[in-house]
């Protein structure tokens, strides 16, 4: 527990005004987006510079008090929770100024508080491009997609988080500046610590500066809306996509409940009597844009499109693109309790992992709407229901178990995009191997021997 006397002297780095005590402040800070029970933290601390940052960090090892680091919350797995009661959340919402846009050399640096899209947005202005778009982007931050190596819609041609990270200045346990990588395209200097950062969910370190790659954006686009009258014609079709060597920069599939889910809340224009949807963007030089479109084109027919919508205008497709971001508050609005999973299995295997879904679904009874970026392999099966039934909810649980069994025995794994937390770390092992989560656990200790940085993530129950 933190004595009046620590207390103190956090308020003496911080300010008193960025030392929350009071337990109606903390509680705001017990939960996340995961469907997890909230633990209210002890202290919350709100540092408004680097060098208070580092203090902060210093102060709870030298303390032993168990750290969280948070950004907006948007996290899905647990991660931004506070393990234990007396846990300290350290928030980085005020650590938010984008520090340089390097034009000639295509990198930006930023604090890890910046939001994901005003970044985004910065480096647009400059006319450069940063493709890793999460669906929290506009509040998400650009330590909690670091943190989590968020994805997004673009993943598929683009990559996520891990691929634009150039380095990162963090700080250990003992509030010392580390820092790795640089601003070069090619760097071997050292060990790659940049690298094992990313998805380190706050267990190794506190960021204090990230270094990201930016790229030219593309020249042209064209995106489609293509209409199939069952799930497995629109999955059979990704794969048949994917097969025939065409890589679109987003490739997002809807079954018929988040369709009908999202037209109901958007009214968008979507044909709710549609079996599924794909949503399709192709982009690059102008010819290749126009060959790969025709090429996509063609698949659909072949597969058995029913209905094949090519958009006319920037307005039209951004109309389209919306409809596929309000697949989550769609559906959440149906039901108390919203489960979002992350279920990822190679292309090829996506229509096994889509029946595989529905059968789950109709074995327990339950209600699942089943999205997500379908390109790469990133179905997110989100089950509606009502925690507070909790007979349901242990079917809830027994599907979710069945779906990440079949997402390992489809070569996939249990998180593409949203990390392990605590929601997932009891599932490690089946992914990995006893020896794995060892290595890490060791890992972890001799960088962190008090164990104070996000404990209870990541690393097996």
């Amino acid at each position: 527990m933190a004595s009046k006397n620590v207390i103190r002297a956090f308020q003496d780095l911080l300010g008193r005004e960025n030392v929350y005590t009071e337990a109606a402040d903390r509680h705001a800070y017990s939960f996340d987006s995961a469907v997890l029970d909230p633990v209210v933290p002890e202290l919350v601390l709100q540092p408004t510079d680097t060098e208070s940052l580092a203090g902060a960090v210093r102060l709870c090892n030298e303390n032993e008090l168990p750290l969280t680091v948070r950004g907006a919350g948007t996290n899905l797995s647990g991660g931004t929770l506070p393990a234990r009661e007396k846990g300290v959340v350290l928030l980085t919402n005020s650590l938010n100024r984008v520090l340089e846009i390097n034009t000639e050399d295509l990198y930006a640096r930023g604090e890890p508080g910046v939001i994901t899209a005003q970044f985004a947005r910065a480096v647009a202005e400059k006319g450069l491009f940063y493709p890793p778009d999460p669906g929290s982007q506009t509040v998400s931050t650009l330590g909690g997609n670091v943190a989590e190596n968020a994805g997004g819609l673009r993943g598929l041609k683009y990559g996520v988080t891990k691929d634009y990270v150039l380095g990162l200045d963090f700080f250990d346990v003992d509030g010392e500046l580390i820092k790795t990588g640089a601003r070069t395209v090619k760097c071997a200097t050292g060990l790659n610590l940049a690298q094992l950062m990313v998805g380190s969910e706050g267990t190794l370190g506190v960021f204090k500066e990230i270094v990201l790659k930016l790229v030219p954006p593309p020249a042209a686009q064209q995106a489609m809306l293509a209409v199939f009258d069952s799930v497995d014609r629109a999955s059979e079709t990704v794969s048949a996509i994917i097969a025939n060597k065409i890589l679109p920069c987003t490739l997002e599939f809807l079954d018929n409940f988040t369709i009908r889910a999202v037209e109901s809340f958007r009214g968008a224009g979507l044909p709710t009597e549609a079996g599924a949807l794909l949503l399709i963007e192709v982009d690059g030089h102008p010819a290749q844009v126009e060959e790969d479109a025709r090429k996509v084109r063609e698949i659909c027919q072949e597969m058995g499109v029913t209905e094949l919508k090519v958009s006319q205008s920037a307005q039209e497709k951004e109309s389209v693109w919306q409809a596929r971001r309000d697949a989550l508050p769609a559906l959440a609005r149906l039901k108390p309790t919203t489960v979002l999973e992350d279920a990822t299995v190679p292309r090829s295997k996506l229509p096994a992992m889509v029946r595989a879904i529905n059968d789950i679904a109709n074995r327990h009874n339950l209600t699942i709407g089943t999205f997500g970026h379908a390109g790469d392999g990133n179905l997110h099966p989100t089950i509606l229901t009502d925690k507070r039934d909790s007979e349901e909810f242990e079917r809830v649980e027994r599907a979710i178990e069945e779906i990440f069994d079949t997402a390992l025995e489809l070569d996939g794994t249990l998180s593409g995009e949203h990390g392990i937390g605590m929601a997932k770390s009891k599932f490690m092992e089946k992914e990995a191997t006893r020896g794995t989560i060892l290595y890490s656990r060791r890992l972890k200790q001799a960088l962190d021997p008090k164990g104070i940085l996000n404990p209870g993530k990541i690393m097996g129950a």
